[in-house]
């Protein structure tokens, strides 16, 4: 079998490791690497050794697959021209900057018959993954990504930059349509949300609370999930897993009726576990574990939390202009 022949749109700061990752790939041919940025284009081909294209669109008869990290705001329009020369796409999150051009890439994908797989990498972290099959019916889900601030997610809110991550999670453990939600956030250092917090309520009675900051002085990527039962603590940066029960398996004592056990875990890479699948998928032509239709529905959710924090700041400077 061939090798596959894969580009990577946008050589940032998450582009730069899409493009280490398919270069370490045995069964990946890196074609090679595009980005208007042409010191720093020439800077990673360098470093990988592959070839430089000012110009994404010079890819199209060379690649099987590209990854895309280019700038939230011309997700659709690069997505887009790959998928009208028939080419399978990873892109970043979050999926587009609107439902209206997520939904036409979505079709796009589908009538092409395209693998389509949206970037939220904390899906396989081994921690996540080492909870599969033990969650039964979450009750109430609490998650915390803070982070300093970096100049490069300047463009978006911290909704989309950081707790899109944990929407998605989120959404993957709860088997119900969303039924409210409640939101609140803050501009510190930038013209967009820098602090945000969401509570979150699904039909089936599950609560979920995120909180995100890239205000922080230091990185802090966490989440529990209480079920009947017994709840799960998981560290994303430093992948571990421990669950509090009471059902009696080994563990040691938290305190009466309830024990604690810390899961063994094999740390892994979670973005080149990603392409690893992303590139099993383009093989195969199977459904990825993160697909269009999954990065939509974050996104869906992420623009309902921005609406409402909008809202209540519209709402607060109403009141305070009829105080004063």
């Amino acid at each position: 079998m061939r090798k596959l022949r894969v580009g990577v749109v946008g050589v940032g700061y998450f582009g730069q490791f899409h493009a280490e990752k398919y270069r370490n790939l045995p069964e990946v041919e890196l074609v090679g690497v595009a980005d208007i940025n042409r010191s720093r284009l020439r800077e990673v081909a360098s470093r990988l050794n592959v070839d430089t294209f000012p110009n994404y669109e010079d890819l199209y008869d060379k690649v099987d697959a590209v990854s895309i990290a280019v700038p939230t705001s011309i997700h659709y329009q690069v997505t887009k021209d790959f998928f009208q020369r028939e080419i399978d796409v990873l892109l970043e999150k979050p999926i587009t900057a609107t439902l209206r051009d997520a939904d036409e890439l979505l079709e796009m994908a589908e009538k092409g018959e395209r693998v389509f797989q949206v970037g939220h990498q904390e899906r396989f972290n081994a921690a996540i993954m080492a909870l599969e099959g033990s969650l039964v019916d979450p009750k109430f889900i609490e998650s915390h990504r803070l982070s300093p601030f970096l100049q490069r997610a300047a463009d978006i809110d911290v909704v989309l930059d950081l707790m899109i991550h944990d929407i998605q999670i989120i959404l993957s453990m709860v088997d119900s349509p969303v039924e409210s939600i409640q939101a609140v956030g803050v501009p510190i250092v930038s013209p967009h949300l820098d602090i945000a917090n969401a509570r979150i309520e699904f039909q089936n009675g599950c609560i979920a609370s995120a909180t995100a900051s890239r205000v922080s002085r230091e990185k802090n990527r966490k989440v529990r999930i209480f079920q009947s039962g017994a709840y799960f603590t998981i560290d994303y940066i430093s992948q571990s897993l421990t669950v509090f029960s009471s059902d009696g398996r080994d563990g040691r004592p938290l305190f009466p009726g309830i024990l604690a056990e810390d899961i063994e875990i094999t740390k892994n890479d979670p973005l080149k576990m990603e392409i690893q699948s992303f590139v099993e998928r383009v093989r195969d032509r199977k459904q990825p574990v993160v697909s269009g239709v999954d990065g939509r529905k974050a996104l869906e959710i992420a623009l309902r939390i921005t609406e409402q924090i909008q809202r209540n700041t519209e709402k607060r400077k109403n009141i305070r202009g009829r105080v004063g």
